[in-house]
This record gives C-alpha cells, structure tokens and sequence, in this order.
C-alpha cells in the first residue's frame, strides 16, 4: 500500500491517475473543495494528531510526500503560513512516520535560482523566493529524520490537474475559456516533463531501495514560452500570448534552473521533454 499525502497536487494527482494497478491511496487536505476529492481521506496539515490517527492501523510500505503550498506568490504574502504548511507539518509527519514505512518526499527546482545551471545533486541550494527557502527547509528536515528517505526534485509537470486550472495546460485553457489575460514569462528556463512519465519514475523510485537526494531530469531545458506555444497549438486551445521578462514580474521567477543528475542507473535517464 502507498500513502500519497497532497494528491490534488501536480505529482500527486499525475500519481492518483496512472497507478499501474497500484494500491495507492489519496489523501487531501481538509480544506479542499474539488469533486474528484470527495471520497479521499483528508488530512488536517496544521494538526499534530492528525498524524498519529493516519498511521494506528496497519502501516503503508512506502508515504509518497507530495504535499505543501507551492504558489510562489502567496507564499511570499505569507511567510509564516508557508512555513507552517510546508516545514511544520512535515515535521509533524516525520514524528509519527513508523520505522518500516519508506517516505518519498517530491520537491522542487526552487529550491535553486542562484548560480550557474545546470544544477545536480551535488550543488548546493540557493532559493531565490520564501516557496524555495521552505522547500529547502523541509528537505533538510528529510535528510536528518530519515536517512534512509529519497527526496526528489522535480521542475515542470506538464498535464491535468485535479481542479481544471492549475498546471500550465489547465492554466492556459482556463484563462482562454474566461478570456482572461495570458502571460508567459519567457527568460524562465525549466525541466519540463509530461505528468504521466513524472508519474511512473516516481513510483520506479518508490519501488527501489535509494536513499538521500536524485533529480528526475528532461532531455533539455525549455523556455515557459516554448511549451505555451506548443501547448496551444497541440490541444486548439486558441489563446492569445503576451510574453514578460523576469525583472518586470511582481514576484521572483526562476532564471535558467536545468535539473541534472551525477547518477548514470536506469532511474537516472532524463525524461522526454514537453518540447
């Protein structure tokens, strides 16, 4: 049995609808509203006996940690409630985790955005935002607590969502369908993957016995304009595209941030790129 905490989340849901036969099992905050999450079982993320009631029965072979706020401008409004959700809450889990229960904790490519790409394991984070400062600070949570957890990095999952409007697919047929304002940022590089591929190399990783930090990588990084105009043109989607820089964005947006792996086992071969 695998526990997936955060399923309405890009990698959780991406996991939820390709399980491969899997005996997975969704978990959501008590807070979320969407239909596809109505019969889920609901974790209260800022309670600490929440925890302890997920784990008195029979324990899971492996947790998949796909959970946490991971909207970058919300979080730089509200430090303190980004932490609380995507540190404190993973300490809460951390204390009542059982001994015999492998945890998988997805992460994220913000944790980096200084210094030179392409980043590998080895590189040492620098976070550009309050979403990548607490990324950082969960993941050293991880490493501490439980040596033998595998915490992964990810960048871009390129699909559905649980909710018809978060991704950058849903994002753009959303905002097309309210015609609503679309902008792309396009001096943002990243590791786009399509979220079925993401999907199957977590659960490959998962099934394994590696421990400590891997990056799940693309064959090549790829401007957030390359996949929005690919995007529009492969599902119709019809939309009309303003393009941004950087530095005249409110909020921070990563550079050129290309995940890389030291790794040469199966589990290390890029993903197809989106692009």
């Amino acid at each position: 049995m695998i526990y997936v905490l955060g399923a309405t989340s890009m990698p959780g849901w991406s996991l939820i609808r390709n399980p491969e036969g899997r005996n997975l099992v969704p978990f959501c905050s008590t807070h979320a509203k969407f239909s596809a999450c109505e019969k889920w079982r609901r974790l209260d993320l800022e309670n600490p006996d929440s925890y302890a009631r997920l784990f008195k029965d029979f324990p899971p072979r492996v947790v998949v940690h796909c959970g946490g706020v991971c909207d970058v401008e919300k979080c730089e409004e509200n430090p303190d409630w980004a932490k609380k959700i995507n540190v404190e809450s993973l300490a809460h889990l951390l204390k009542h985790l059982p001994a015999v229960t492998r945890l998988v904790y997805v992460s994220s490519d913000h944790v980096f955005g200084g210094g030179e790409a392409p980043y590998t394991e080895q590189v040492v984070p620098a976070p550009i935002s309050v979403y990548g400062r607490t990324r950082v600070e969960a993941e050293n949570l991880v490493l501490s607590a439980r040596p033998d957890a595998l915490i992964l990095r990810y960048a871009l999952g390129i699909g559905p969502s649980v909710d018809g409007r978060s991704g950058h697919l849903d994002w753009l047929q959303y905002r097309r369908r309210k015609n609503l304002p679309i902008t792309v940022v396009q001096d943002e590089f990243r590791s786009a993957v399509w979220t079925g591929d993401l999907a199957k190399r977590i659960l490959e990783f998962a099934d394994s016995d590696i421990a400590g930090l891997r990056h799940i990588t693309a064959t090549k990084p790829v401007s957030r304009v390359e996949p929005a105009h690919f995007l529009n043109r492969r599902f119709n989607i019809g939309a009309n595209l303003d393009v941004a820089l950087r530095r005249d964005r409110s909020v921070p947006h990563l550079g050129r941030v290309e995940l890389a792996t030291v790794y040469d086992d199966p589990l290390a071969r890029p993903l197809p790129s989106v692009v």
